[in-house]
């Protein structure tokens, strides 16, 4: 497997003076998720737990419904890059090949080469009444928690983080990606392949909130969503709809909440 950190001289000007660094920079690589032998997406990812991720892909995109539904998943390094070679029950293996299609498209595009517009808004599980009730700390400080759990962007300052916290505990897992829909699908794989209950705790995210985030959290089960920075409009109307609590700008002293307040324990008090 390529290493995930490559070590690059760069000329450093600062201040009028020149001089050579050596920076850590974070590797990504074609990596090719394979059913039965057809290619069904290329993502440009990090590698690392790539398992995690071939999984959590399969569960967020719909190719299955549950991991046991995999039959049997290996990872293979090619001098172009790596092949997530997945068998999948024949049920599962007959539904793909009815939706078959190609994804291939740079970090950042979470929703390339889909078939068509009602894919881009399927129907979400309806989450109202689950998931876990939470302190203002345990939200306020959920990202600066997640930062503990990120030694690829230690080195690289250019990595993406998804973490999951459970209430009283704090981060109890994450992954780290180039690409923050990478980073999401690599914990959710994890999760479930350590029998980690979605609901019974909270997404953190290290990016932007948009559509295929909120989808991806809510196909996981998971009921809150705390990121460092803003949502979209509209991934805020699905949070809203599919029951998500949404808390954005989550960085030390505070957040904003913007869909169901019910899940944020009654004791801050309104300003006057």
């Amino acid at each position: 497997m390529p290493a995930p950190v490559h070590a690059a001289t760069a000329t450093h000007v600062r201040a009028g003076r020149r001089g050579h660094v050596t920076r850590a920079l974070p590797e990504e690589l074609p990596v090719a998720m394979v059913y039965g032998g057809s290619t069904q997406a290329v993502m440009m990812a990090t590698p690392l737990d790539l398992e995690d991720f071939a999984v959590g892909f399969s569960l967020t995109e719909g190719i299955v419904t549950d991991a046991g539904q995999i039959e049997r998943l290996e990872v293979m390094t090619h001098p172009k890059g790596v092949e997530a070679q997945m068998w999948l029950g024949e049920d599962r293996a007959e539904a793909l090949s009815a939706r078959r299609r190609f994804m291939a498209g740079p970090v950042g595009c979470g929703l390339c080469g889909i078939d068509s517009l009602d894919e881009a808004v399927r129907a979400l599980p309806d989450l109202h009444g689950t998931g876990p009730v939470l302190d203002a700390a345990q939200i306020a400080g959920a990202t600066e928690d997640l930062r503990g759990w990120q030694p690829l962007h230690d080195q690289t300052r250019a990595v993406h983080a998804a973490g999951f916290l459970m209430p009283g505990r704090g981060i109890v897992l994450a992954r780290e990606d180039v690409g923050r829909h990478n980073a999401l699908d690599k914990l959710i794989g994890a999760m479930v392949r350590q029998g980690l209950d979605a609901g019974q705790g909270a997404f953190v995210l290290t990016s932007r909130v948009s559509v295929e985030m909120v989808q991806k959290c809510a196909i996981a089960g998971g009921a809150v969503l705390i990121a460092v920075s803003a949502p979209t409009a509209h991934a805020l109307r699905l949070a809203e709809g599919s029951g998500i609590t949404l808390a954005a700008f989550a960085r030390g002293e505070g957040f904003d909440l913007f869909s169901h307040p019910e899940r944020l324990r009654a004791e801050v008090s309104d300003v006057a």
